[in-house]
């Protein structure tokens, strides 16, 4: 069927998988389907957007190719806030340390994986910050509204100098 439309290049994203034993689940139903992880270079994600995909990536990993962050699910469930009450909007910041550490712990262990992570929340085109933020950790992909796009690159290219500098300035381990 891929092929068929010359869609090869697309990945599947599985949302809401609370458990790698779920995820093996999904595999075999989209396998059913026709569509197999691995075959005809398929790459089956899933999307980081509960706690529980971050805090077992690694075995998230073991079932996955990859890893899609999705910022405004993954907020509101860290901070228990509904991001659509206006009671509580002030509450809902992808900057909050929580997220910033679980987004940070999410990319250094599905590295460790040799796995890829990405984002396709909102929060790298509200908050160029962020995007920096992601940048500085080693994410793999970002994804941006049309309107974010020359202002949170211009971020983002600012972030990886400052990582390439960094890099640079780092003495070189000694070799004894």
């Amino acid at each position: 069927m891929r092929e068929t439309f010359g869609l090869k290049n697309l990945k599947v994203m599985v949302p809401f998988c609370r458990t790698p034993q779920e995820g093996r689940r999904v595999l075999e139903v989209i396998e059913e389907g026709g569509l197999a992880r691995g075959e005809d270079e398929l790459e089956v994600y899933v999307m980081a957007e509960i706690p529980s995909n971050v805090i077992l990536a690694q075995e998230f990993a073991e079932v996955f190719d990859g890893f899609s962050i999705g910022s405004n699910d993954l907020t509101q469930l860290i901070l228990g806030v509904d991001r659509d009450s206006e009671r509580v909007a002030d509450l809902f910041d992808e900057r909050n340390e929580a997220v910033k550490r679980s987004c940070a712990a999410l990319i250094e262990e599905a590295h460790r994986a040799g796995c890829k992570v990405g984002i396709c929340g909102q929060a790298p085109s509200d908050y160029p910050d962020f995007a920096a933020f992601l940048v500085e950790r080693g994410i793999d992909s970002i994804s941006l509204s049309p309107d974010a796009i020359v202002p949170t690159t211009l971020e983002v290219l600012e972030a990886e100098k400052r990582e390439a500098n960094r890099e640079t300035s780092e003495p070189a381990p000694s070799s004894r």
